[in-house]
Formats: structure tokens, sequence, C-alpha cells
């Protein structure tokens, strides 16, 4: 039987088209029919555990197409078609199907099924940066959970309220400029909320015995406590996690235990232990034929070896960064690559090199849109032209004059004013400061400000057209009395009437009516005598024994709310990245290691003239 549960499906299998022509040619009675939905759910549920998504959504759409009475099958494939359209990261299908679950399982009932939708929900939004909806959703996912006394559903609602958590204080902590372990006490809040649910996940699922649910636990704490500064602490949550993953063979949980372990001793000071971790990381992408992490280790060797000073060994692990990204085509990789060996080639003294990846990383920054890199990379060309003694003329043909409000500090210069999201500026204006400016000034502005917000408000308003003959007639809503009777109010009623005012309540009525979940309109849903005592018993308020509370409502308000960031202008585009850039960038972890010992190398100036007088050559 096709349920919400991953159970294993015996029938051997089909081709798309021969499962529909079966049903094609058995559909004549509702049995077959009924039959039919369910061995194309069934094959579909088949695909999607062998791994090809694309073939198993095409088998669950046929089952929606012939659709089915029976309201938990249909639930079932709703949430199998979420699910199989996340994998293929159509999110926002992923999301359609996940909300049409919702309100099924609500409608007959199903508690864990409501559990289990709300979860997926939750998982979706999350996905989509929608972090409060997806809180609320995963939220009600935990609450019933408890309610039915369900510990993997606990578990599960507790690890997923973590990953939301810990999503968004990682996107805030990309937004806010801060040096390591020292953040903002919004993002600190955030992470640590992160850290009380996995720590709760980690304690039910020891108490299930569930070894492979407490690996991802202690991964996610170790991450956790990593963006949190303590280093410590996550050096010690991954090496549970690495002990977990070999107790179970997980090569990639593996691989990515020893890179994470990396990262934590590079904050720590200890490279050259490190480095070591990364050398295992290289050796198991290389047995998984991982190509992209491959190069990531790379990377991370050689950025870890020019911070030993081992200038040659940082660049043999560069060169072969660049030989991958080249062969994937990663053009964003490969400009990171360049800028490494450049850096890397100077330190041995070695211009002429270093002259050369700073150009090409100057091209290929360009080409690809990355501003921040065009910069580095205008004053890394400018220096060396200037080093190795080119004429103005020659500098100016082949560099392009670069930013003033660059300076260098550390391994990576900085800008003055970086507009991306590793830290956006916010004009700010001071009420400080004084402008002289003639009282007209003020009426002219707030003329302009005037003319300017009744343009907005025009644009809310119904637009009225004439028709051909002659009648005036909205171009928005077909011709109806209730058309005419609009168009006559907004004719010849003033806002004072009362016409006016029943015109706006019949018009926003209509506007709630339209966000009422409407059964009747569930895709695959035939609604037969049999059923349709049980889906109108479950709608109406008498008949429905667990009438949805407040914290439902609030879960759908936040989901709703998402409709009109959807309206919203985007940020700018973070920084690009590639496949064989770690997500932890060496450009960002570098600077804030090198920034911090290059601030505890610097000695303070004295402050007056006896302080002056008192320093002698020798003096400590």
């Amino acid at each position: 039987m096709f349920t919400r549960a991953n159970g294993m499906v015996t029938n051997e299998p089909v081709s798309f088209e021969a499962g529909v022509a079966s049903w094609e040619r058995g559909c004549s009675t509702r049995n077959r029919m009924e039959a039919s939905c369910l061995e194309l759910a069934l094959e579909g549920e088949r695909l999607c555990k062998a791994g090809d998504f694309k073939a198993g959504v095409a088998f669950f759409e046929a089952a929606v197409q012939v659709g089915t009475e029976d309201l938990k099958t249909l639930s079932a494939i709703y949430s199998q078609l979420g699910n199989a359209y996340f994998y293929l990261k159509d999110y926002s299908k992923a999301l359609e199907y996940h909300k049409h679950d919702l309100t099924l399982a609500r409608t007959i009932g199903d508690r864990i099924g409501e559990a289990k939708a709300s979860g997926n929900l939750g998982n979706t939004l999350k996905v989509l940066g929608s972090f409060d909806e997806a809180i609320a959703c995963c939220q009600r996912h935990l609450d019933i959970s408890r309610e039915q006394k369900d510990k993997v559903g606990e578990a599960r609602a507790q690890y997923n309220i973590g990953n939301v958590f810990h999503a968004k204080g990682k996107q805030l902590s990309w937004l806010v400029a801060h040096d390591s372990g020292d953040l903002p006490d919004g993002v600190k809040e955030t992470l640590e909320k992160a850290t009380k649910y996995y720590e709760m996940n980690l304690n039910i699922v020891k108490e299930l015995g569930d070894r492979a649910a407490q690996g991802r636990a202690y991964g996610n704490l170790g991450n956790t406590h990593y963006l949190l500064g303590n280093y410590c602490d996550a050096i010690d949550f991954h090496k549970e996690r690495l002990s977990i993953a070999k107790e179970f063979g997980d090569k990639a949980a593996e691989r990515r235990a020893y890179s994470n372990l990396g990262n934590a001793h590079i904050f720590l000071g200890k490279f050259d232990v490190a480095a070591e971790y990364y050398k295992k990381t290289l050796q198991i992408s290389r047995q998984l034929k991982d190509q992209a992490v491959e190069a990531q280790a790379c990377y991370s060797l050689g950025n870890t070896y020019t911070l030993l000073e081992d200038y040659e060994k940082a660049i043999d692990y560069h060169l072969k960064h660049l030989s991958i990204a080249q062969e994937l085509n990663d053009r964003v990789g490969e400009g990171r690559a360049c800028w490494s060996l450049g850096n890397a080639y100077v330190s041995l003294g070695s211009h002429e090199q270093g002259l050369h990846f700073a150009s090409k990383h100057l091209e290929i920054s360009r080409e690809i849109g990355d501003q921040n890199g065009e910069l580095t990379a205008h004053l890394n060309v400018a220096q060396l032209q200037s080093a190795l003694g080119m004429s103005s003329a020659q500098q100016d043909r082949q560099s392009a004059p670069y930013n003033a409000d660059y300076e260098a500090q550390g391994a990576r210069p900085r800008l003055a004013a970086r507009y991306s999201m590793d830290n956006m500026n916010v004009v700010k204006f001071s009420p400080e400061k004084k402008v002289n400016r003639d009282p007209s000034d003020e009426e002219c502005f707030f003329d302009l400000l005037s003319r300017f917000q009744s343009n907005r408000m025009d644009d809310q308003r119904c637009t009225f057209e004439e028709r051909q003959n002659g009648t005036v007639g909205s171009a928005l809503i077909p011709a109806s009395p209730l058309q005419d009777r609009i168009s006559q109010t907004a004719l010849i009623a003033s806002p004072q009437t009362e016409e006016f005012f029943d015109l706006i309540a019949s018009s926003q009525s209509r506007r709630l009516d339209d966000q009422r979940a409407n059964v009747g309109n569930l895709p695959g849903l035939r609604i037969t005598h049999n059923n349709s005592q049980v889906v109108m018993g479950h709608l109406r308020p008498d008949g429905d024994p667990q009438e949805p509370g407040d914290e439902f409502f609030n879960m759908l308000m936040k989901c709703q709310s998402s409709r009109i960031d959807d309206q919203r202008c985007a940020p700018p585009s973070p920084t690009p990245r590639g496949p064989t850039v770690p997500d932890e960038d060496f450009f960002s972890l570098i600077q804030r290691v090198q920034a911090k010992r290059m601030d505890e190398q610097r000695v303070d100036l004295p402050s007056s003239r006896e302080g002056l007088e008192q320093s002698t050559p020798g003096s400590s």
C-alpha cells in the first residue's frame, strides 16, 4: 500500500508510456481507475528511491491526473511530489504540493500527516530564505509531535528548527562585518538557539539509539560552535562526528568532518595540524572521485601553506586547484587560484609571474562581475608594475584606474566602503549637521513628496476603461451585474456615501474568500458520495472536533506574509561562488586571521612630547 512512509516497493519497473497506456486501456470502471492511480504513484515512489526524481515526478503527476477519491492516498502523493520537486530544486512546486498536503491532512483530521506536512513546508521555506515562516511551520510540527507522543517526529522537528536558526544565523553573519568569534548580539542569539535545538535533538536520538542521527547532530553542533567562535568545542563535536562517520563507512561525512576540523584549527593558529586534516580531506575526495571537492581541498591546502610561509608547496596546490577549475569551467575558482598564485609568487620574489597571475585575476573578475576581486586585482597589478619599473604609459595601457577608497590590510586588500553582501553599508544622515536652506525649500520638498506619493496611491486604484458600446467597466473583471454596479458607483458616488463603503466591503470580502482553503480545487481529488461526507464534515465547524487554534492561524499568516516579500526587490547579489571554492572561502578566512595578527603587532604612538623623549633606541 502506498503511504507517506518510505516502504519498500517490489513491483517491476515499467516505462512511463507503458504505465500511462495501461491505465488508459483500463479506465472503464472506477475500481480500475483507482488501481491505476495507485500503480502510477507506486512506480513514481520506486523511481524516486532509485534516485531518478525527474521520472518519478512524471509518474506522480500522471497519478494526480488520473485522480482518486482516497484522501489518504492523495495526501501521500502530495507529500512525495513535494519531496521530489525539492530534490530537483524546484522549490516553488515543492511548496505548492506541501501546501496541498497540509490542507488535505487537516481536512481528514490526520494529525501526524499535518505534522509532517508542516515540517516539509518549513524545510522548503528555509531554502527559500523565509526563515520566520519556516520556524512557524517547524514549530507546528514539533507541537503536534509532542501532542501525539511521537518521539521520532519530535526529534526531527527539533533538528529542522535548529537547521532554520543555523541557516538564518549564518546568513546574518555574512551580512554584518565582524571579527572572528565577535558576533553581533542578534547573530549570536540566533546561533545559540540553533545550538539549543540541536542539543535537544541529540538527547532524544541518544535515547532512541539512532547513531546516524547522532552523527548529524554532532556535525551541526560543531558547525554552530565554529560560527560562534567556540573552536575547541567545535573540534570536540567534529571528532565525534568523524568517529560515527567511520563507524558507518560514510566517506562523504568523514570528508566533511576532516575539512571542518581543518577550518577550526586554522582559527586556533595550529596551521600544521590544519594541513594534516586537509590532506585527509584531499585523499578521501580522490577516493570519491569528486573533482570539485578535490579542488576545494587543494585550495585550502594552498592557503594553509601560505600561512605557514611554505610558498613552494602553496604554489603546487594552487596550480592543482587551477587545473581542476579550468577543467570544470569554474571561472570563479579559476580567479581565486590566480589571485592566490600571484600572492605566492610575489612572496618568493617572482614579480613577473606574480604580475601574470594578477592580470589574469583582473580579467576573470571583470568577466564574472566580481567587483571586490576586480579592485583587489587592480591594486596588485599597479603595485607589481611599479615594482618592475614599468612606465606610466605602460601601466595605463594594462591597468584601468582603481578606486581611491581602496587600502591594503593583512593578506587581502580591504575596501573602505564595500558594497557587497559581506558588508552592507547604509547611507547615514547626521542629525547634528546643520544645513542652511530657504524655508520655501521645505514646502517644495513636501510638494514633491506629495505628488510622488499620490502616484503610488493611483497605482493601487481600480482602472476603468470605456467599452466599445460606450459603457464603462473594469479592465480586470468580466462584464457582470456586479461590475455594472461598481462602474456606476465609481462614477456617481462620493467617498462619503454608504454605497461607496458597501462597495469596498464587497470587494474586500472577495479577497478574503480567495485566501480560504478550497478542498474542491485540490488537484487529483475526485469527490464522490463516499468521501464527500468526510470532506464536508471536516470543513464544517461543528463537524471538526479539533478546530484549528491560534497557533495554526499564526503559522498560516506567517506563510502568507512571504507572498508580500516576493514582491519586494531583491538585495544585491553576493560575491560569486564556484564549485571548486569551499563554502568557508579563504578570502574571508585568511583576512580575518591575518587582520587579527596584524593588529597584535601594532604599537600605540606616544600622545605627548614627553612620551617621545622617553622613547630611546633599544627600549622595550
